[in-house]
This record gives structure tokens, sequence and C-alpha cells, in this order.
């Protein structure tokens, strides 16, 4: 098994995701949660506030207005994600909450923008790291950045293949020292000018009426809501936490709002504190530098570092910042997978993103970000102002029907006779925030690339309804199995026939579908009647995202399954046929169903093996892409074996 040694030194070894201390030592302390998932927004503070000074272009004395009315929205957005945070305490965030307080459609919307979003994230974050590090370099180096963005998503996508809590981990010294960094800069930048900045607010007022005066206040009103609206890719990731309460400690919600609390303290700081420094020390664009760069220089400069010790201030502080921007990355390696799972739940993507990979982590998707990621940066040659727009759209979007959700939430709690007004007014303020954003973003970046996040997110709807429409139909079918096999008579037998084990044994691989199991069994007995005298019953449940994610969901699945067994046994022993059943546990289904066959065959040694398999009119890529071919993998692996297994075709 060369492979699987291969595999087992690349991603590590398989983690048993029935043993408690195994979901306990994967699950993320608010501290921990802090690096992995709000990484992401406080990464935002290394392009958000520039794209957001930038617009203002000579009127950089609106910095002030930026600053506050930045701080102010981050704590505005953070408090009513907390709210989400308790009312769906196993994750799921924005797509969860759009799909239960408002509806499915809506929830299908929030999901795509979500998943794009989080492609986006790797993407940004990858090229603005890039950004920051050639900031250090000749403008002839220029020409190696996308290169090297390529090869650190490849580098980030093995490190989540390997698992979240240790990709945290290995970036969480990059993480401190992006915040011990910063709040030097930034509260040195800051003291310096503590004399001037009481000042500054008399200065901006008189500047405001001055341009309101040489234009109109409509004007410099739109000004200032154009360049506080670019700036909202500072927001980014503070849904995050959100989406993966499921990942932390118990208990969950005050864990998720801890985190939350950090982001926004630590987001709002930053931000707002970059813009300041933008300000006060009067930084302009300079070709093949970020303006971070533009200021920390400066400051450093004041602070009395020349040369040598500049250029290593500068570089170690940019670098930080660089890394920072790949933990934020790596931000979309672990909330794309879990959108993704959330939605194969509800059946709008193939259900094979819900399956956990051997390090207990949603292999799928993790997959699917990375490569997305990959063909972004091609696409986009690295560009961060062209991202940026991409970004922002589907952020704001979400961001506005997970608060539109709430609303409605507290609206039927006044009915109720619930508290409901202060939270009803914080998600109103909210939803008036991020839909001013929204609109205004699209407006003014449509034709520089926001057509285009349009576009994709309308695809990926899309999509989406065609593999919705394709299970529905499939999930009708098989019930109409099912209603044929239900009127099948139970027998009149009530005394449980024990199995011989060395009598020829029928064995049945089943799942969820009853009918799929009573139509194989009728079949083997309308074709070797007489022949078969134990009946003995498998069922291997897939221990997927769903089922990990906690909130009894394991538990319900081992009831579900054992009825399922009890029903079949029920009805074979009240034929008077001799019958027993086994139910394991596994996050690989042909593994686990291997394993129970061998140990069936080493029990009853006469065995043959029996299962279903659907049929479709028309077989193609699409049924195999939604449909798993479990059945001729076990096929392959017990025939290897020396087991006789048969496949019953079963038409839908």
């Amino acid at each position: 098994m060369k492979s699987a040694r291969i595999r087992e030194i690349l991603l590590g070894k398989a983690l048993d995701p029935m043993k408690a201390e195994t979901r306990h030592s994967l699950a993320l302390v608010a501290f921990i949660a802090w690096v992995g998932l709000g990484a992401d927004g406080l990464s935002s503070s290394a392009y958000g506030p520039e794209e957001a000074f930038k617009a203002l272009g000579p009127h950089g004395h609106f910095g002030l207005y930026l600053a506050i009315a930045t701080a102010v929205t981050v704590f505005i957005i953070s408090l009513a994600y907390n709210q989400i945070i308790e009312l769906f305490p196993t994750g799921g965030g924005g797509y969860r909450i759009a799909t239960v307080l408002i509806g499915p459609h809506a929830g299908l919307v929030s999901g795509a923008a979500l998943i794009v979003d989080y492609v986006l994230t790797i993407a940004i974050s990858v090229a603005s790291g890039v950004d920051a590090l050639f900031s250090l370099l000749p403008v002839s180096a220029q020409a190696y950045k996308l290169t090297l963005e390529l090869v650190i998503v490849v580098l980030l996508l093995w490190m989540n293949l390997r698992g979240a809590k240790e990709s945290i981990k290995i970036l969480l010294p990059i993480f401190m020292g992006f915040v011990v960094t910063h709040v030097v800069v930034i509260v040195y930048g800051l003291l310096v000018h503590v004399a001037g900045i009481p000042a500054l607010v008399p200065d901006t007022l008189m500047e405001t009426r001055k341009m309101a005066g040489e234009t109109s206040w409509l004007f410099t009103i739109a000004l200032l809501l154009k360049a506080y609206s670019l700036g909202g890719g500072t927001y980014t990731g503070i849904e995050a936490v959100s989406n993966n309460v499921n990942s932390l400690v118990e208990p969950r919600v005050r864990t998720g709002k801890m985190t939350m609390l950090y982001m926004a303290f630590s987001l709002a700081f930053t931000a707002g504190g970059i813009i300041l420094l933008y300000l006060l020390w009067n930084a302009h664009p300079v070709e093949g530098q970020t303006l971070n760069a533009v200021v920390f220089n400066t400051i450093f400069n004041h602070m009395g570092l020349h040369d040598a010790k500049l250029a290593l201030a500068l570089s170690t502080t940019l670098a930080f910042e660089a890394g920072l921007l790949l933990v934020a990355a790596n931000t979309g390696f672990l909330g794309g997978p879990s959108v993704l799972a959330n939605m194969a739940a509800d059946s709008w993507v193939p259900h094979k993103f819900r399956y956990l990979s051997t390090r207990l982590v949603t292999q799928n998707g993790v997959m699917v970000m990375g490569i997305a990621a990959f063909v972004l940066l091609l696409w986009s040659a690295g560009k961060v102002d062209l991202l940026v727009v991409l970004y922002s759209i589907n952020v704001f979007l979400t961001f506005s029907l997970s608060l539109a959700g709430l609303c409605l939430y507290w609206l039927k709690q006044k009915k109720a006779g619930q508290r409901w007004f202060g939270r009803m007014l914080l998600s109103v303020v909210g939803l008036l925030v991020t839909a001013s954003i929204l609109v205004v973003t699209v407006i003014e970046k449509f034709n520089e690339g926001g057509w285009m996040t349009i576009l994709i997110t309308t695809l990926v709807i899309a999509m989406c309804l065609v593999v919705r429409t394709h299970y529905q139909d499939t999930k009708e079918k098989i019930r109409t199995v099912d209603k044929v096999f239900a009127g099948q008579p139970f027998g009149s037998r009530t005394q449980p026939v024990a199995p011989d084990p060395n009598d020829q044994t029928a064995v049945f691989i089943v799942g969820n579908s009853r009918g799929g199991g009573l139509h194989a069994l009728l079949w083997v007995q309308r074709m070797f009647p007489g022949h078969f005298k134990n009946f003995i019953f498998l069922n291997a449940r897939t221990v997927d995202s769903h089922a990990y994610g906690g909130g009894g969901a394991l538990e319900q699945m081992r009831t579900e399954a054992n009825s399922t067994l009890k029903f079949f046994v029920d009805f074979c022993q009240s034929h008077g046929m001799a019958s027993a059943s086994t139910l394991g546990f596994g996050i690989d289904v042909v593994d686990e169903v291997t394993r129970l066959c061998e140990a069936t065959n080493a029990e009853y040694p006469n065995s043959i093996f029996f299962t279903s398999k659907l049929i479709f009119e028309s077989d193609n890529w699409f049924t195999r892409l939604l449909h798993n071919q479990a059945a001729l993998a076990i096929q392959r692996r017990l025939h290897f074996e020396g087991l006789q297994m048969v496949i019953l075709p079963m038409k839908v």
C-alpha cells in the first residue's frame, strides 16, 4: 500500500471521527479561532482602508470621517452577527440564516455569494500579501509576483488538507507578529501627532463646509459615501466566525461571541488607526508600493531609523502584514468548504461536498476552493484593485440578506411578545449600512469588474438549481419505489429465528431507502427460492461534516439507521427467516462497508453479498458527479478479497 503511505506522509495519520477526544482536539478555542477565522477581517486593513482613502483623491482631510465610520461599522456588523451565532450555534452563517429566516432561494443566493466570496478571500489575500512583500523590491521584480502567488495557493491547499487546526498553528506566529508590529506603528504614529488630533475636528468641519460651498452638499456627501463604500473590503471576513461555529469548543455560542469581540476590537483599531495615519502623515501613493508601505516608511524615518535599521523595520512590518494576509487566505479554506457542506446537506451542490477526509476535513471543498482561487489569480493577473471590487459586492450581498433575515425574525418575535426592539434596531441599522455599501459599490464599479462578480455568482446559482432539481427528481422516484414496497405485508411469526453460521447467507448492504432493501431481498428470494437460510443486513453510515458538526446529528443518524435495520430484520423474522443486522460508522463508505463485509464473512463463511444501485436512463458525467459509485468500488474490493458480490439494478 505504497500510495497510502505517501498519503499519510503528506497529510498525516488518519483520525477516528467516533472518538470524543478527536473532536475535542480539533475544536478551536476563542484565541485560536481569532487567528484562524478572524484573520480575514483583520488582514483587510492591508487593502480596505487604502482603497477608501485613495477614493477621496485630493480631499484627504475627510479621512477623519472614514476612520470613525469604519470603526463604528465594524462594531455594528459584529454585534449583529453575534445574534446569528446565538440563533445558529451549529454554524452555517449567512447561508443558513437566509435559508431559515427568508427562504431556500434566498439561502441559495447567499450561499452562492459566499462560495465566490471565499474563493476571492484566498485570491485577494494572497495577491495583497505578495504586493506587500514586493513593496520592498525594485519595480523590475513585479514580473515574478503572479508565479509566487500561485505557489502560495498550492502550499495553503496542502496545509489545509492536513487539517484546519494544524494550518492555524503553523500561521499563529505570523498573526501575532502582525498584531505587535502594527500596534507599535499605529500607537507611535498617533502619539507623535496627539497634540494636533483635537484640531482635526474643527479643521475637517471647516474643509467640509468649504467644499460644500464650492460644489454642493450633494457632491460632498456623494464623495464621502463613495469612499466609504469602496472601503467595504475592510469588513470582509466578519461573517467567518458565524459560518464556522461548529468548529469551536463548547460552549460554542460563548466562544463565538468572544472570538467576534477579539476580531471587532482588533479590526476597528487597526483599520481606523491606519486611516488616521494616512491623514496625519500626509500619505500619497507611490508606484510599486502600497500606501501602508509609504506611511510606515515615513514613521520609521521619524523614529530615527535609517539605512539598514530602517530597511529591517520596514521589511519586518510588511513581511508580517504579508504573512497575515496568507493567514486570511487560509480563512477561505475554512469557510468555503463549510458553506459547500451546508449547501450539500440541502442538495444545492453534490452531496460529496459533505464527506470528510481521513484528516476530518471536507477535502472536496478544500480542493475546489484552492483550484478556483488558482484560476482566478491567473485570470486577474493578481491585480488587487480588480479583486477588491469582485470581493466587496458578494460580501455585502451576504451581509444584507443575513441582516434582512434578522429583521424578519425580530418582527415575528414582536408578535410573540418577546424582547425584540433593541435587537431589531441593531439589525435595521446594520441592514441600512450594508445595503447602501452594496448599492454604491455595484453602481460605481459595475464597468470596472463588478459585472464579473454578478455573472459568476449568477452562474453558480444556475448550476445549483440544476443540481437541486436532479436530486429532487431522484428522491421523488425513490419515494415512489418505497411506496410500491411499503405495502409488502409482514408475516405472522412472532418468535425470532437465530441465524446459523453454517447456513447459506444472503448479506444485504442497505442504505436509507427501505424500498431499495426490500427490492434486493425479494429479488434474491425470487431468483434463489429456498437457497438462503440467513438474511443479514449491513448499513455503513458516513460520518460527514453535517453529522460531525455536533448538535446531536450523530446520535440522530444512529437512531435513524437502527430504525431502518430493525425494519428489515423484523420483516424477515415475521416470515420465519433467520435475520440479523450490523451498523458501522466511518468517513469512507467503501472502507467501512468492506470492513463490515469481511467481519460478516468471518462469522458466516457461506455468504454472498447483495446491494442495489440506482440506474438512470441517461448515465453521464453529470449523474456520476452527483451520485457516488460506491457499489462498484465495494464490489471491486470484495472480489479482490475473494468475496462474491452481486449489484442489483434499481431503475429510477
